[in-house]
């Protein structure tokens, strides 16, 4: 189920100036107040320098499977490729996960480093990187026609899609070509596709299909992209495309296999949710009335979902505003007992991250488990030794990457909203606060946000209503609205 939230700056014009130069400045000043940045120690930048020249190369040489990677045009942090070939009137599917461990040594200052971050985050046209970038972009990074260290999964699926074997062992991969989303989709789409794209497709549906039917659900979360034409800005939303979906698929898979093995051997590090709390949902159901969405009262939120066009500006703003369902997210070790409730409520299922190890710090862990199951090995005492403070440290970094996520959206909306002061919108109150029933939550439509709003009454939550702009400061990154 995806969490983040990419939003994109684009200016139109060339120059370094006007409001594309002005948020790039408010990004830079919520790094300064949240003592984030995306430059590394020189003791840092100096250990990864080393480790990108002699990394630990594992024996086996699978060269020979003819891997791609698939993601947005402009990325360098390339953590997965994939190859998929017929087995009977099933599946195999050769999963290439970047192994940072290679290069990171437990101890060693990009080590320390990346405990201190916890994850990558991501905001507007820049990032604040796990890694070093001549590790992450580069020696680790599974970039095309170069050989690298990985971790490949090994992952035999039935005729309807389900996992029936896994193995994930160390190996020398070598991808073949970096593909984008638009030109892997007009590939499979003309039929000129590679045999790897049309079986993603085809496995990719299927498993699509197997979550639905367990009342799972992975949000097509849209990215939200920021147009700077001088001083206009619009807010934009890109859906995600037909094998956006299929290949965060093959991610899924990877990560409900590697939980298999994990609870059978009892020991691990568990991605979990909680089921949503009803009044979330009933928040969800407000929203989809102010954006003109209509939820049927007796539809399960997962099939609203599923249902929901996120090539349709207002659809696409309910599925961002259905991150919420997100909330309580987090992690679980163990080692000798399987927890109580072990689940992914979402994935309606056990599920673990192990598949983006350049930006999230458990999913060298986790892999590094799965490893060993496969093997037969002991886990690794740096693994273990570390295993029980990982869920405290990556719960922190999460909240730190949400901050950053919700800090970048309010200074792009205050600049889409700072001409507008004075206006009025229709919108629907979402929420009020418990302490204070006179401020609460808008929903407005057009453009498709939710931002603070006050009254000089208790808020009518549920209901239609109009409010006016009152606020739109970039500097404070804070609009607000009044009820009329």
């Amino acid at each position: 189920m995806a969490s983040s939230r990419v939003v994109r700056v684009r200016s139109r014009s060339e120059a370094d100036d006007g409001v594309a130069a002005e948020l790039r400045r408010g990004v830079g000043r919520i790094q300064a107040e949240m003592e984030v940045t995306p430059d590394f120690p020189d003791e840092v930048e100096q250990a990864a320098r080393a480790a990108a020249a002699a990394p630990r190369l594992p024996g086996l040489d699978r060269t020979d499977l003819e891997l791609v990677t698939i993601d947005p045009p402009s990325a360098r942090d390339l953590d997965q490729a994939l190859h998929l070939e017929r087995d009977g009137d099933g599946y195999v599917v050769h999963y290439a996960i970047a192994d940072v461990a290679a290069f990171v040594s437990p101890g060693d200052p990009v080590d320390v480093e990346a405990h201190l971050r916890g994850e990558t985050l991501y905001g507007a046209d820049g990032k604040v990187p796990l890694h070093p970038t001549v590790l992450s972009e580069e020696a680790a990074s599974l970039l095309p026609d170069q050989d690298r260290p990985a971790l490949l999964w090994t992952i035999t699926c039935d005729e309807t899609g389900e996992g029936i074997d896994v193995t994930v062992e160390r190996a020398l991969v070598r991808s073949r070509a970096q593909l984008d989303y638009e030109g892997a989709q007009r590939q499979i789409d003309e039929g000129s596709a590679p045999e790897t794209l049309q079986l993603l497709r085809e496995l990719g549906e299927l498993r699509l299909h197997r979550e639905a039917a367990r009342g799972g659900l992975s949000l097509p979360l849209p990215e939200q992209r920021v147009e700077v034409d001088g001083d206009r800005v619009d807010l934009e939303f890109r859906s995600m495309l037909p094998v956006e979906e299929w290949n965060a698929q093959i991610s899924l898979l990877t990560g409900f296999a590697a939980a298999s093995l994990m609870v059978y051997a009892r020991v691990g590090l568990l991605r979990t949710l909680p089921p949503p709390d009803p009044r979330d949902v009933k928040r969800l159901h407000r929203t989809a009335r102010a954006l003109g969405i209509e939820w049927p009262a007796e539809q399960l939120y997962p099939d609203f979902i599923r249902a929901l066009d996120t090539e349709k500006p207002q659809q696409a703003a309910m599925v961002v505003a259905c991150t919420r369902l997100l909330r309580g997210s987090g992690y679980v070790a163990f080692d000798g007992e399987v927890p109580g409730d072990p689940q992914h409520a979402a994935l309606a299922s056990e599920y673990a991250h192990v598949t983006a190890p350049l930006r999230r710090l458990g999913d060298r862990y986790a892999g590094e488990v799965c490893l060993a199951l496969c093997s037969g090995d002991d886990v690794p005492e740096w693994v273990t030794g570390q295993l029980h403070d990982l869920p405290k440290l990556l719960q922190q970094s999460g909240q730190r990457s949400r901050r950053y996520e919700r800090e970048v959206l309010d200074l792009v909306e205050a600049a889409l909203l700072r001409g507008r002061v004075g206006d009025r919108f229709p919108g629907v109150v979402v929420d009020a606060d418990d302490d204070d029933p006179r401020r609460g939550t808008v929903t407005i439509a057009d453009p498709a946000i939710e931002a603070p709003v006050r009254s000089s009454g208790d808020l009518p939550v549920g209901e239609d209503v109009t409010v006016e702009l009152v606020a739109a400061d970039v500097a404070e990154r804070r609009i607000a609205f009044q009820l009329v």
